[in-house]
């Protein structure tokens, strides 16, 4: 395991405490879908946005009590946006420093590809698949055995919603999904965490969050999705916690009880 200058949890005075309801979390999913095993490699998907930096913060400080001993090294995406530039990423590769964690910037032609090529009017279902193959072409590289994700429990829900109500499909992504012709597995360890809390501890722990430069940001299906269930949410708490419920209880798509 990296010892590194810093352990998560106390970057710039930040203690381990401000972490302990994500890491409970983090913990839970990890317990109840068998996400990590002994001597794992686990490569973070970071994109800088806070949810994937509240995924490598929480896996690194997890790291330090798991009964199975793992590593964490961490990759970003780069997109190929006109003027973005490796320098862009330098306070993410300042924090896997502080850390002690091995970090790899992977550059693509996504954007242009997305953009340009094809034009997309609903761009973010091609650059996601294409982000995730790059991801998962770096890990491999980097030799880990496991990609992480920062898919948090509004994630889950939201995707869900959009199956149902775009497509009239009930589905969501899987907590654990195995790739047989790479040998890869990809986890979402957030997926039982609140996108509130990870707002919180990111916020107070002054984290250099990434602004996402795509011009799609913030315009999409999901954006409208996320109102809805927001405005639902304001009069019956819980709306997220029951819908992620009855996805475990129907035992779709590897979710179980």
């Amino acid at each position: 395991m990296h010892a590194g200058k810093n352990c998560a949890g106390e970057r710039n005075g930040i203690k381990m405490n401000e972490l302990q309801k994500i890491l409970g979390k983090m913990r839970q999913a990890v317990d109840h879908y068998g996400m990590i095993a002994p001597g794992d490699k686990i490569a973070v998907g970071l994109s800088g946005g806070k949810d994937s930096l509240a995924l490598l913060l929480g896996l690194h400080g997890l790291s330090r009590f798991y009964p199975h001993p793992f590593t964490v090294c961490a990759v970003t995406v780069s997109i190929g946006f006109s003027g973005q530039t490796r320098g862009d990423f330098a306070a993410l590769e300042r924090l896997c420093d502080e850390m002690g964690i091995e970090y790899r910037i992977e550059e693509t032609e996504i954007a242009a590809i997305v953009f340009d090529e094809r034009k997309e009017k609903n761009p973010c279902s091609l650059c996601a698949k294409l982000r995730r193959g790059a991801l998962c072409g770096a890990a491999e590289q980097m030799g880990a055995g496991k990609l992480a994700l920062g898919h948090h429990k509004d994630d889950v829900v939201e995707t869900f919603m959009l199956n149902l109500m775009q497509t009239g499909k009930i589905g969501c992504f899987m907590p654990v999904t195995e790739y047989e012709d790479t040998g890869l597995t990809v986890i979402r360890p957030l997926i039982y965490t609140d996108e509130g809390d990870i707002r919180r501890m990111v916020t107070k722990a002054g984290l250099p969050v990434y602004k996402n430069p795509c011009p799609a940001d913030g315009s999409t299906e999901r954006a409208n999705i996320r109102g809805y269930l927001n405005s639902f949410d304001k009069d019956r708490r819980g709306l997220y916690r029951r819908i992620l419920g009855a996805l475990e209880r129907s035992g779709l798509d590897g979710w179980k009880e």
